[in-house]
């Protein structure tokens, strides 16, 4: 077998450049160096702003319920039912050349080849955010990454914004607990974290939020090891998942969903579209509804891992969206980075196009257009046999009403930043909570401000007293 150029022709020499002569220059006529070192020099594209470190895994989804009462989703119609999917772990805020083994939520990003089309739930390990307004969010991403004059991540930046961010509190709580790092991407539970909207057939509505529960066990690491393990191995956690599918030790999810009739949500006792809450588990019961295994690696990470472009805007018909706002502003965000990223085209890439349906569009043209429509007419309406439209909405409408404007979320009863944030922390054990007071100790210690550090011990102090003296006294004591 010949290598070739990427037009087709075979190379003669791939070891020697072209010269004028023995020990001569380099001729620019040697269209193999040429292409060579163009393509080379454009191999990467740019990397994703936020989860740009992840790894990924294909497998399957298996319906184990009947789910029919509440959705009309074709990949959910019928127990026993299997799709196709892809799966992609991440960090956060780490750039793509960072450490696993960090002390970061991991995105959860699941996509469901279905045969109504791609469906892709994008979620975390933890079933809680950082904010509940999608406006925050550069600012957030921002506080996370390299400061612009000293270009390290800062304590200041950090935990100024969380401190003025009360709502912050709960999801810092989870970050700096027991599950703050996962021992690996099997040993974690997924979450859907937004709230989705569930439609029947009759056109009834519910609201949903989808959990994914490792069969393998929850299993973390401390800090200590962290340090250890990212300084010996950054590859830790794509490595495991890779290597335990090699094994044929496929990882497995239990799914599991939360189901709200939607007349529910008007005077629920705090505002269930609210990304920093959780649904407790004795108002809305997790019902369990299925299986997700991972059992195929990628040929190739670039092409289906780093190329993989997930937004939570693909729904299938009785799938939608809810009024979360920050669900509402990734519906924008997620699909127009990849446009960005990888090219107006990154849906015809093998990972991302749908593999149980056909793409019909009268998109055309741009970056690596692949020509597939040929000479098809390019508009809509047509007398040509072209697509056309259903008619039938994906989703039930939602009713508004009152004025435009930059309004906060409606107040419930129990509308309040700190409340869940210091059940968790009586949740935990007395150990549990001697580790999480360490972490977050030695973390806001690093702040230089001592306004800042006041002001995120107080939002803890509000969650739980005990909660903010013990963290106020562990800072003092690593401050001399």
């Amino acid at each position: 077998m010949s290598l070739t150029t990427e037009a087709g022709a075979p190379v003669a020499d791939n070891q020697n450049s072209e010269t004028a002569g023995v020990g001569g220059p380099v001729l620019v006529q040697d269209q193999h160096l040429i292409e060579k070192l163009a393509h080379f020099n454009r191999e990467r594209v740019p990397e994703r702003v936020v989860h740009a470190r992840g790894a990924g895994a294909y497998g399957t989804f298996t319906l184990t319920a009947d789910v029919t009462r509440w959705t009309r989703a074709a990949f959910l119609s019928e127990a026993g039912k299997q799709t196709e999917t892809f799966l992609r772990f991440s960090t956060v805020a780490g750039n793509l050349g960072s450490a696993d083994a960090v002390r970061d939520p991991r995105g959860f990003a699941l996509r469901f080849y279905t045969e109504d089309g791609n469906y892709d739930l994008v979620g975390n390990n933890t079933p809680v955010f950082f904010i509940k307004d999608a406006i925050k969010f550069p600012d957030f991403i921002h506080t996370q990454k390299r400061d612009p004059y000293t270009g390290s991540q800062e304590a200041d930046n950090v935990w100024d914004f969380w401190g003025l961010s009360p709502e912050s509190t709960h999801q810092v709580t989870w970050l700096f607990g027991d599950r703050g790092i996962p021992a690996s991407y099997r040993h974690m539970n997924g979450y859907g974290s937004h709230t989705y909207q569930w439609s029947n057939e009759a056109g009834e509505v519910f609201w949903v939020k989808y959990h994914f529960k490792t069969d393998q066990g929850i299993r973390n690491l401390t800090a200590a090891e962290a340090e250890t393990l990212a300084g010996k191995d950054p590859d830790s956690h794509q490595r495991d998942l890779r290597e335990a599918i090699e094994r044929g030790e496929f990882p497995r999810w239990t799914v599991q969903v939360q189901i709200m009739p939607a007349a529910d949500a008007a005077t629920y006792r705090f505002n269930p579209f609210d990304l920093t809450k959780v649904w407790p588990h004795e108002d809305y019961p997790p019902v369990e509804i299925g299986t997700l295994e991972l059992n195929r690696n990628p040929e190739n990470v670039f092409a289906e891992v780093e190329q993989a472009a997930f937004s939570p805007a693909n729904f299938v018909p009785g799938i939608g969206p809810s009024p979360d706002k920050m669900l509402q502003g990734r519906l924008f965000a997620y699909g127009d980075a990849h446009r960005y990223r990888v090219g107006i085209n990154a849906g015809q890439l093998p990972v991302n196009r749908p593999h149980a349906a056909t793409a019909r569009t009268y998109g055309r043209d741009g970056v690596l257009y692949d020509g597939r429509h040929g000479g098809a007419k390019n508009y809509e309406p047509n007398s040509f046999d072209g697509p056309k439209e259903t008619g039938r909405p994906l989703w039930q409408p939602v009713t508004v009403t009152g004025p435009t404007g930059d309004h906060p979320a409606p107040a419930h009863a129990e509308d309040d930043d700190f409340v869940q944030a210091g059940n968790l922390y009586r949740l935990m054990s007395e150990e549990e909570r001697e580790r999480l007071i360490t972490n977050l100790a030695g973390n806001l210690a690093g702040v230089t401000r001592e306004d800042i550090a006041a002001r995120a011990i107080g939002n803890f102090r509000r969650a739980d007293e005990d909660y903010g003296k013990r963290l106020e006294a562990a800072v003092q004591a690593l401050r001399g």
